[in-house]
């Protein structure tokens, strides 16, 4: 896991700042996905798979969540079923390489935020990112 604390839009104000947690077993998915996360002003951590996530001491401090829907050991469902289970409702967006009209209503039906497309346009991830916190 890697945290990093976005210093580049000044928002060491003393307060804490916002955590947008990455799973993805791509790791230059991981990177780029963080480096947007930081460039928009919040903090960041980044997981290679759903178990790695949900054993951080820190995961139910994540405002929101940015995963992979295919991964190995736990897809990005499960993760988020996972998640309500234990009784956190984390805004979760779902990124896919495989675009499928079932999956984006499964998502849909399951209370995901998101579901984006790889290769995914960058403003439409500014977008669900802003709308996961508006609504965590």
């Amino acid at each position: 896991m890697i945290t990093s604390y976005g210093t580049e839009r000044g928002q060491h104000t003393g307060e804490k700042q916002i955590l947008i947690s990455i799973i993805d077993d791509d790791e230059s998915i991981r990177e780029s996905v963080a480096g947007l996360v930081l460039w928009m002003g919040f903090r960041v951590a980044t997981f290679a798979s759903g178990p790695e996530f949900l054993s951080s001491p820190d995961f139910t401090d994540s405002a929101c969540i940015v995963s992979d829907v295919q991964m190995p050991q736990m897809t990005g469902f499960e993760l988020h079923r996972r998640l309500q289970d234990l009784g956190h409702n984390i805004p979760t967006i779902l990124i896919s390489a495989y675009p499928d009209d079932e999956v984006q209503a499964r998502a849909s039906a399951e209370g995901i935020i998101c579901y984006l497309c790889k290769p995914f346009n960058i403003e439409a991830l500014v977008g669900c990112i802003r709308s996961a916190i508006a609504t965590g």
